[in-house]
């Protein structure tokens, strides 16, 4: 019994540890910078959770069902041992895809809706599944081919909402608005689209396959120990292409949640500049890839952003605190990283 109670200390004093380091970095920048510190943290509430009818509570749910789709797509492809970081190309593709789906299919708008949305996924998992066949017929490694492959479709993006698809009279490098039908509808009394329910769908989907069916523990397999699995017979590439598709979906649905739910089109860079993919990366390795927590990690990413803006409001703070926030929590993800390659390489010296 001490033993446990030993072992989950040890566990949980280095979150401890990393909490306070956080807040007293945090809390140096703020007297750095001259602003009072209560008013800076009240703001920094407020705008996080606060605001007239939970107007910011909102806002922070809002960024919260992006970046905790990019999370559980990330992390399923993570927990298999594929690196599949991009997520941000995937994005673009699922986006790019119902925008210009719903722009151009004629039909009833539950059809063009339903049409575009598997259209995004079927996008989103085509451009995943490009980075496992590089890796698995050309010898490409996934980390660098899915990175790679985040720029030709930002480009292909770029390119067709600046030339063929460009809404011109709006004077902005986007697309033609997609029809008001298709808009997803706000919670009454909030501002607030129903978007965030197909990121509850897929949170909801990625924990029961992930803890309760045979293709997610042969997933998790793989990713502890390729070799293994291959010895023990188990369709090493046909899960990894299968895994790919998954978590390509999903960054492709999120996509579709982007377009009709709060931009209404596609717009040039909508889905880059707020760093949703890197972000969703962060929040999983904070919490060690575990599928229960990685919602949490999103949630808390998206308050630490929306928050920031409070500050800012409140006591002149400036914003990109939240990405001074962000740097620290990757320095700490990376050393934990490093420390466990340390200790495994270390392991397996002993084992020699």
């Amino acid at each position: 019994m001490m033993e446990t109670g030993a072992l989950n200390l040890r566990n949980v004093l280095p979150w401890l540890w990393t909490v306070l380091w956080i807040a007293s970095i945090v809390l140096a920048l703020l007297l750095f910078v001259g602003a009072p510190v209560g008013e800076a943290l009240s703001g920094f509430w407020q705008g996080a959770f606060g605001g007239r009818r939970h107007a910011y509570l909102m806002a922070t749910l809002s960024r919260s069902a992006l970046i905790v789709g990019m999370a559980i797509s990330v992390m399923l492809s993570f927990r298999a041992g594929l690196f599949n970081i991009g997520g941000e190309g995937q994005l673009v593709a699922g986006g790019l895809a119902a925008g210009l789906i719903a722009i151009l299919l004629p039909g009833p708008p539950l059809v063009v809706l339903a049409a575009a949305i598997a259209g995004a996924m079927l996008a989103g998992a085509a451009w995943a599944l490009l980075a496992g066949v590089l890796q698995l017929y050309m010898g490409v490694p996934l980390l660098v081919g899915s990175l790679l492959l985040n720029y030709p479709i930002r480009y292909i993006g770029s390119y067709l909402v600046a030339h063929p698809f460009r809404d011109v009279p709006s004077g902005m490098v986007q697309s033609y608005l997609v029809p008001q039908a298709t808009w997803f509808a706000y919670f009454p009394g909030t501002r607030l689209d129903i978007g965030i329910l197909f990121t509850l769908t897929a949170t909801a989907f990625a924990l029961v396959y992930s803890y309760g069916t045979l293709h997610g523990y042969h997933t998790r397999l793989n990713g502890l120990s390729a070799d293994f699995a291959r010895t023990v017979g188990l369709p090493v590439r046909r899960l990894t292409l299968q895994t790919l598709a998954i978590s390509g979906a999903i960054a492709g649905l999120v996509g579709a949640i982007a377009v009709f739910g709060i931009h209404h089109r596609y717009i040039d860079g909508m889905l880059v500049q707020p760093l949703y993919a890197w972000t969703g990366i962060i929040a999983v390795l904070l919490v060690g890839m575990v599928p229960w927590a990685v919602p949490i990690s999103g949630f808390f990413f998206a308050a630490v952003q929306t928050g920031a803006a409070g500050m800012e409001r409140a006591a002149g703070v400036p914003k990109e605190i939240a990405l001074v926030i962000q740097a620290v929590i990757i320095l700490f993800v990376a050393s934990r990283v490093s420390g466990a390659l340390s200790s495994r390489a270390g392991r397996g010296d002993g084992d020699a």
